[in-house]
């Protein structure tokens, strides 16, 4: 079971469609930063965490040959208008890709992307399934599991979808804050994925001393920041933080 950050880059990524790397050193490649995406791939299934923009170019280059399921985590651009991506992989297997999503999240995707979830013809038909996010989801595929808890966070005025799996990994890509009584969840995990900004405070997102507060009270063995903005050089950034939390850089691969 590997878990594989995809993209780990803010909603305009690094560099911007300008081609602005702002602070961060263009001769690093581990600076060129898709928009956030993740995969959690098994022998038997891959489950995808969010549809950025730049999902094509992601799956290509780590080598995904197909989508069983996606996990969304809430509703903005840079985590869903890659959903067309998906087409290829209903036509392989000619079943309908299952989709999990909050009630905002899920009524935004209806709305903008209705192709993907109606029959528009019999050349076009639909290529995804909409299901309700559950507490706990639990899939299972010949002989591997993956237990997943979804916990709500905040991430400025909309609600964030935090995934745990299996009792070891948090991926919170977008947050600002997360309920204390939810803390219970993510202690002494073996992988933190948290959002990290910038330096500054941010109002829908955690900034580096944010970050670094809860990765703190959490405890997990191993802290990971995502979608960092491009004043985040990535060696800078690193030299600065603890041997137990990295920046995150598009290709990273956890094995579980």
């Amino acid at each position: 079971m590997k878990f594989i950050i995809l993209g780990c880059g803010s909603s305009m990524g690094v560099p911007r469609a300008d081609g602005f790397f702002g602070k961060c050193n263009p001769n690093n490649k581990k600076n060129y930063r898709s928009r956030c995406s993740a995969l959690l791939k098994l022998n038997d299934m891959n489950i995808l965490i969010d549809t950025s923009p730049e999902l094509r170019t992601q799956l290509i280059k780590n080598d995904i040959k197909k989508i069983d399921k996606v996990l969304y985590s809430h509703m903005h651009a840079d985590q869903t208008h890659g959903i067309n991506d998906l087409r290829i992989f209903y036509i392989k297997s000619q079943k309908k890709i299952q989709v999990y999503a909050d009630k905002d999240t899920s009524k935004y995707l209806k709305k903008t992307f209705s192709y993907c979830f109606k029959n528009i013809s019999k050349e076009y038909p639909a290529i995804l399934s909409l299901n309700s996010v559950k507490k706990v989801l639990n899939f299972k595929k010949k002989k591997q599991k993956v237990n997943i808890r979804s916990i709500k966070v905040r991430h400025g005025s909309v609600n964030s979808i935090c995934y745990i799996f299996n009792k070891s990994l948090a991926y919170i890509s977008d947050v600002s804050m997360i309920d204390k009584k939810d803390f219970k969840f993510f202690r002494n995990l073996k992988y933190l994925i948290i959002d990290c900004l910038w330096y500054e405070t941010h109002p829908s997102h955690l900034g580096f001393k944010e970050s670094l507060k809860l990765i703190k009270e959490f405890s997990p063995k191993k802290a990971i920041l995502t979608n960092m903005h491009n004043n985040l050089d990535y060696n800078e950034l690193k030299a600065q933080l603890p041997k137990n939390i990295i920046p995150a850089y598009d290709g990273l691969t956890i094995n579980l």
